[in-house]
């Protein structure tokens, strides 16, 4: 099915990254291994420096949090490094959306970005896509769970080249949750954009209930390795060469 959207009637493109532009399978089988392992070496190494210290203040915050609640995360006692890599390994294996383990997963690719090791993945679709919305004066911004770094890095060195010039904003959880309407009507106001106006693209039907509360045009992206929804909205998309505006 095509859909064609026209330059009037939709102002902004937001786009989702897992499972939207970039393969599930990357970020899962090639992003998170690659933190996962070099987690207690990055931590150890950097105890010291004021960053770091600022990280892991926040991310103790959090973990007192799933203590108060009863979450059963793992004894984390102050000054402990090797606690706090349990503690990230531990919110890794929930797949949770925190914000300490996704700045700290974003400052260890960086340096496998920086030496080669990573490159951003994206589907072949989405530059051209890209290219085509930004010449037709359509913004296109990114909100993802993973931090605005992170996002940054991985459009900065896909095959394609860096795409980053393509987009016009990147939004992360310091916005609102993904699944919270508030957290569009927030992107809305901060590009300067009424909501019913932004197309927001996600594979996560939570995300696209919530970004339809808050007024915004939807529609499911349907990729390659994504989980099955049971039922499909009347918006599917399986390539953004299917959206013609």
């Amino acid at each position: 099915m095509t859909f064609r959207l026209h330059a009037h009637g939709v102002a902004a493109i937001l786009l989702d990254i897992e499972g939207t532009t970039t393969p599930i399978a990357f970020v899962h089988e090639v992003l998170f291994p690659y933190a996962r392992a070099r987690l207690h070496a990055y931590l150890r190494a950097r105890a010291a420096e004021d960053e770091m210290r600022d990280a892991l203040a926040t991310l103790r915050i959090e973990w007192q949090e799933d203590a108060r609640t009863q979450q059963e995360p793992p004894p984390w006692a102050l000054a402990d490094i090797p606690a706090a890599a349990r503690y990230l390994e531990w919110l890794m294996d929930r797949d949770r959306k925190s914000p300490g383990l996704k700045r700290l997963q974003g400052e260890i690719w960086a340096e496998g970005y920086r030496d080669g090791t990573l490159r951003g993945e994206v589907f072949a679709d989405v530059p051209p896509a890209l290219r085509r919305w930004r010449a037709a004066t359509i913004d296109v911004a990114i909100y993802s769970s993973g931090s605005v770094f992170a996002q940054k890095l991985l459009f900065s060195t896909t095959t394609y080249g860096d795409l980053t010039a393509w987009l016009t904003g990147f939004f992360d959880t310091a916005v609102g949750l993904k699944t919270a309407a508030a957290s569009y009507r927030s992107i809305a106001a901060s590009i300067g954009c009424e909501a019913s106006r932004i197309l927001f693209l996600s594979d996560a039907p939570a995300e696209l209930d919530a970004a339809a509360t808050a007024g915004c045009q939807t529609l499911l992206a349907v990729r390659p390795g994504n989980q099955p929804v049971e039922t499909l909205p009347a918006g599917v998309v399986r390539s953004f060469d299917e959206i013609e505006l």
